[in-house]
C-alpha cells in the first residue's frame, strides 16, 4: 500500500533541493503566518469571582463627566476606602471600548492614573495597576500608546516584594508589548531583559507563569532575532528556562507551557542554538518527554497536549541543527525510550489532538536520521509509529509545521 503512495509522489524531474527550497519557502509562510496570529493574542486578568461578590455591578460606559469625577475622588478623596472605590468604578468602567478612547483622550487622565500607580498606598497602586491592566487589553494600538508614561514603572515594580502585584504587572507589559513598538523600543533600553531574568528566580508559581508569558510576547515580535534574543541568550534566562522545563515533583504544567513556548521561539530564531544544546537543552527535552509519556499512561485527562506540541518543535528543531554533532548532542537521544514515549504519547494524543501526529512524525524523522546505529527495539517502536501514522486521515489535519 505505501510503495504505490510512494510511486505516486514521487516528483520527476525535481532535485532533492529544489524540493528542500519549496519546503522551507513554505514552512517560512506559514511561520509569518503564525506569528502574524500570535502577535494579537492578549490576556486579560480578572477576578469575576471577586467581582461578584462585590455586588455583581454591571460595568457601564463612562463619559468625560464620570471619568473626571472618579479621578478626582480617587485623587482627592478623604478616606481610603473611598478612593479605592472610585478606583474600581474607573476600572469596571474601562472594561468597555468606549470608555478606553474617552479617557485616552482626556487632558491629564494618563498623568492622574499614573500618579496614583507611584502613590504610597499599597491599594490605589493596586486599582491603578488593574486599571492600566484592563487598558492594555484594548485592541486599539492608540490605548497602548497612550500606556507609554507608566510602562517604566510597571518595570520597576517587578523588583518588588508583592506577588499579586507583581503577577499584575507582567502581565500588562505582555499585553503592551505586543502591541506597540514604541512601548519596546522605550523598556529594552531600560533593561527589560534584566528585570526579566531577575524574575524567573521567584518562588512564586503564578509570577512565573505571567514572566513566560510576558517573555514570549517579546520574543514573538518582529525584531526579536536582531535585537531582543542575542540579549536573552546572553543572560540566565536561557539555564533558567531549561531548569523550569526539567521533570520531576517541582515541574508545573502552567509554568512549562509557557517557558516551552519561549524556548521554541528562541530555536526559530537560530540565533546561537549552540548554546542551548551545551545547556542541555536535548537531554533536558528528551527527559520531559519520557515524564509526558508516563504522565499519560497514569491518568486521563492531563492537559498536556499543550505542553507536548511545543516540546516535540523544540526537540524536532534542535535535532536538526549541524552543532549536534559538536558539542556532543547524538548521543543524548540515541535511546528507544524516547521513541517509545513518542508512540505513547501520539497514540494518547490520536483522537483528541490530532494534529501532533505531523509534529510526531516530524520528530521521529529527525531523530533516526541522527541515529547511526538503530537498535532493533528502536526499529520496533518506529515500526508501531508508521502503522499509528497509517490509521490517521492526515488530509484532515491542520499543517502545523515544526519550524513555525
Amino acid at each position: 500500500m505505501w510503495s504505490g503512495r510512494q510511486g505516486r509522489l514521487r516528483p520527476v524531474g525535481c532535485v532533492v533541493e529544489e524540493l528542500r527550497c519549496r519546503r522551507r519557502e513554505r514552512e517560512a509562510a506559514l511561520r509569518k503566518a503564525r506569528r502574524e496570529q500570535q502577535l494579537i493574542s492578549k490576556r486579560l486578568l480578572r477576578d469575576d469571582a471577586s467581582e461578584e461578590a462585590e455586588g455583581g455591578c454591571v460595568a457601564m460606559i463612562l463619559g468625560e463627566t464620570e471619568i473626571q469625577h472618579f479621578l478626582r475622588l480617587a485623587q482627592q478623596g478623604t478616606e481610603e476606602k473611598e478612593r479605592e472605590r472610585a478606583l474600581v468604578s474607573l476600572r469596571r468602567g474601562l472594561q468597555h471600548p468606549e470608555t478606553q478612547q474617552t479617557f485616552i483622550w482626556l487632558e491629564g487622565s494618563m498623568r492622574t492614573l499614573v500618579g496614583l500607580l507611584t502613590s504610597n498606598q499599597a491599594l490605589l497602586q493596586l486599582e491603578a495597576a488593574r486599571c492600566l491592566h484592563e487598558l492594555s487589553h484594548s485592541e486599539q494600538s492608540a490605548v497602548a500608546e497612550a500606556c507609554l508614561p507608566a510602562t517604566s514603572y510597571l518595570l520597576t515594580y517587578l523588583s518588588g516584594h508583592s506577588s499579586d502585584f507583581i503577577e499584575l504587572c507582567l502581565y500588562t507589559l505582555g499585553n503592551l508589548i505586543v502591541e506597540s513598538e514604541a512601548v519596546r523600543r522605550q523598556l529594552l533600553p531600560q533593561g527589560i531583559v534584566p528585570a526579566l531574568a531577575a524574575c524567573i528566580q521567584s518562588p512564586h508559581l503564578t509570577v512565573l507563569e505571567a514572566l513566560g508569558y510576558a517573555l514570549s510576547q517579546l520574543l514573538q515580535v518582529k525584531e526579536a532575532p536582531e535585537m531582543i534574543i542575542p540579549s536573552v541568550l546572553g543572560s540566565t534566562l536561557p539555564e533558567h528556562i531549561l531548569r523550569l522545563l526539567q521533570p520531576g515533583p517541582k515541574l508545573n504544567l502552567g509554568v512549562a507551557v509557557e517557558f516551552a513556548w519561549c524556548l521554541h521561539y528562541i530555536i526559530c530564531s537560530q540565533v546561537d542554538n549552540t548554546l542551548l544544546i551545551s545547556h542541555g537543552g536535548v537531554s533536558t527535552l528528551g527527559l520531559l518527554l519520557l515524564d509526558m509519556a508516563g504522565a499519560v499512561q497514569r491518568t486521563e485527562d492531563t492537559g498536556l497536549e499543550l505542553l507536548a506540541c511545543p516540546v516535540l518543535r523544540c526537540l524536532s528543531n534542535l535535532l536538526t541543527e549541524a552543532a549536534m554533532e559538536v558539542v556532543g548532542g547524538q548521543n543524548q537521544l540515541e535511546d528507544e525510550r524516547v521513541v517509545a514515549a513518542l508512540f505513547i504519547l501520539l497514540q494518547f494524543f490520536l483522537q483528541k489532538q490530532p494534529s501532533l501526529l505531523p509534529e510526531g512524525l516530524w520528530l521521529l524523522n529527525n531523530l533516526t536520521g541522527m541515529c547511526h546505529n538503530v537498535p532493533r527495539t528502536f526499529r520496533y517502536w518506529t515500526y508501531l509509529l508508521t502503522d499509528l501514522a497509517k490509521q490517521t486521515v492526515l488530509v484532515s489535519v491542520p499543517p502545523c509545521s515544526p519550524w513555525i
